[in-house]
């Protein structure tokens, strides 16, 4: 018999590929870790809880004049919250900002008034002198390499005394004089301090602008390179350094982003009142860097959104008017901003713990 002739072996198939091993870094974790990775999750149930608390503790929260108001207590608030949550996602924060509101207000009705110019001048003036100090407190920062906690206390306490000094030198009182004569007034409150009707219920035009600059933050931050930079500079800025993250930009223009803030909240209330009492402002700033922190931002930065401080400052909105409401002592809303305060920063670090530990 040839070796032709012999019959070929029998050819096996190959195994039909199974599932890859997978070492768990490719496994989708399941959407409730997901949300809990989220910073904003925690300040939103929060904020859902205080809402349906005060809906059955103070009924005339059901009203819609009233729930309009919360949103402008909490817009007031929530715009100046965007670029404090931002500059402490890079790593920082500002307590100069409360007061910087009160200096942009001041700047502008002194100038516009003493000199009799169109307001707009003022507000023009007051936008860059809001920048430059935003401008000198990053750069203070960047170039001594001091904590940001004791730049911005200077700039407080300079602010604080410049404030009081010169409104009584130029006006000899603690006051501004009334502008709501002078050319420009009309124009420039319609944009800063108007309000429109929505079914019958006066909205103020801040609740719109509160709303605009956290979607242009959340964009910023999720979609854009200047977001990552943030985050960069915010987690370790040697680091951002050596991969090319332009660090001292990105430090001082988050600096002059909370300057830009403390301008619109100022020209807002200067065109809500017609005068600045100059010993304003003090204190604020812990409300702001407050709701910041209630809105999931760490003060070790490089963690936290832009809309978690939305919901921050709706639930400060909510507690403040919602007590007046209630009929209650309003000597406890601070109380109640303290308890609130360490229950979310327990809760994100819960949250942060249970995510990073799944």
């Amino acid at each position: 018999m040839s070796m032709a002739q012999q019959a070929e072996p029998a050819v096996t198939p190959p195994p039909a590929p199974g599932p890859r091993p997978s070492d768990g870094r490719t496994v989708r974790r399941p959407l409730a870790l997901r949300l809990l990775a989220r910073p904003e999750v925690g300040v939103f149930l929060g904020a859902v809880a205080v809402l349906v608390f005060f809906l059955f503790a103070a009924p005339p929260v059901r009203d819609g004049s009233s729930m309009a108001n919360i949103l402008y207590q909490s817009s007031t608030i929530g715009i100046m919250a965007l670029p404090v949550a931002l500059l402490m996602i890079g790593g920082e924060f500002d307590l100069s900002a409360g007061v910087a509101v009160v200096t942009s207000a001041l700047t502008a009705s002194m100038l516009s008034y003493q000199l009799t110019m169109n307001v707009w001048v003022g507000v023009i003036a007051a936008l860059a002198v809001s920048l430059a100090v935003g401008m000198f407190n990053g750069w203070m920062l960047v170039k001594t390499g001091l904590p940001s906690f004791l730049v911005t206390l200077g700039t407080f306490l300079i602010l604080q005394g410049v404030n009081l000094a010169v409104t009584k030198l130029v006006t000899g009182n603690v006051a501004t004089d009334n502008i709501s004569d002078m050319d420009g007034f009309e124009q420039a409150k319609a944009v800063f301090a108007s309000s429109f009707e929505v079914g019958g219920v006066q909205v103020k035009i801040t609740v719109v602008w509160w709303l605009v600059f956290a979607a242009l933050a959340t964009w910023v931050l999720l979609r854009t390179k200047y977001g990552n930079w943030i985050f960069a500079v915010g987690g370790s800025k040697d680091s951002a350094r050596a991969v090319g993250v332009p660090v001292t930009f990105t430090k001082i223009s988050l600096f002059m982003l909370v300057g830009f803030g403390a301008w619109f909240v100022g020209m807002h209330n200067l065109f809500s009142f017609n005068t600045v009492q100059s010993g304003e402002g003090v204190g604020q700033e812990l409300i702001y860097i407050a709701a910041a922190v209630i809105g999931g931002c760490l003060l070790t930065g490089g963690y936290g959104s832009a809309i978690g401080p939305v919901f921050g400052a709706f639930m400060f909105g909510m507690v403040q008017q919602g007590i007046v409401y209630a009929g209650w002592n309003p000597d406890w809303f601070k109380a109640f901003l303290g308890v609130m305060l360490l229950g979310a920063v327990l809760i994100n670090l819960w949250v942060q713990r249970t995510a990073t530990r799944r």
